[in-house]
């Protein structure tokens, strides 16, 4: 079983910071990153678990395409696997049809790689330098 952490890491907090500094006026309304009592019990295996996976609302009315950062982020290092709108990706396996409960229609989840859990660099590179925190 996984061990289940109070706090999200580093790479994952950037994640969202980064799109609402990109985007601010993106919705948010199913971003995530730890899990809630129901997800712990439906997913006791989940990268949220550990801190190293964050959801991110997809919203291109207002800058934030996830089926393009979807086919983007399969160049990140970073990434262990990415789940969008049914279909699963990982570099070892290519992309398949995800068949959790969850078909991630609404939001794109990332996973991230254990030794990248403080790297908090620019996950949107493609956008240029994102703007400074405040």
């Amino acid at each position: 079983m996984t061990t289940v952490v109070k706090r999200a890491t580093p790479a994952a907090i950037a994640v969202l910071r980064q799109a609402t500094a990109l985007w601010p006026k993106r919705k948010k309304a199913s971003d995530g990153l730890l899990p809630s009592a129901a997800h712990l019990s439906q997913s006791p295996n989940s990268d949220h678990n550990t801190g190293l996976a964050v959801d991110l609302t997809d919203d291109p009315a207002n800058g934030v395409d996830c089926k393009d950062i979807y086919q983007r982020l399969q160049n990140d290092i970073r990434v262990k696997y990415l789940i969008f709108k049914g279909k699963i990706w990982s570099k070892e396996k290519g992309e398949h049809t995800y068949k959790g409960g969850n078909p991630h229609n609404k939001h794109l989840h990332i996973s991230i790689k254990t030794q990248y859990a403080k790297d908090d660099s620019n996950w949107f590179s493609w956008m240029g330098v994102p703007p400074k925190k405040k």
